[in-house]
């Protein structure tokens, strides 16, 4: 089943890049969380519940750029999590954005049911009992 995660959170990176956004709301769960502030900040975790939710801050991400893509780093399979390294490459309206990130993936059911973002690529593996 892991290997399968891995398959469906690339393909959600596939998607974004082909701009189809159709495809990738394909890739979450209906009920899809991104927890934003989770690393140890003071500030406590925040989230954006729902595909509605995050779809329409995906669609926001875009709209800031011209062109933009996610470029994969790495895959990690973590069981029921995936980690993914990459590189964010934005253009144009203001300065080029090359922003070096990691995110976990939990999947349920086929479908990513939460998004993790970490600044640091070590903390995330940490964060799944993983270390490079």
């Amino acid at each position: 089943m892991s290997q399968e995660n891995v398959e469906i959170v690339r393909r959600s990176y596939e998607a974004w890049n082909a701009g189809a956004m159709d495809a990738l709301r394909e890739c979450y769960d209906p009920s899809a969380v991104m927890v934003l502030g989770s690393e140890g900040g003071p500030e406590g975790a925040e989230a954006i519940v729902g595909i509605d939710a995050l779809m329409l801050l995906y669609v926001r991400l875009r709209e800031a750029w011209d062109t933009d893509e996610m470029d994969p780093i790495s895959f990690t399979d973590a069981d029921d999590r995936v980690v993914v390294h990459h590189t964010w490459h934005a253009r144009g309206r203001g300065p080029d954005l090359d922003i070096e990130q990691a995110v976990i993936c939990t999947l349920s059911q086929g479908r990513i049911s939460q998004v993790e973002p970490f600044w640091d690529h070590h903390e995330a593996l940490k964060a799944v009992g993983l270390e490079e």
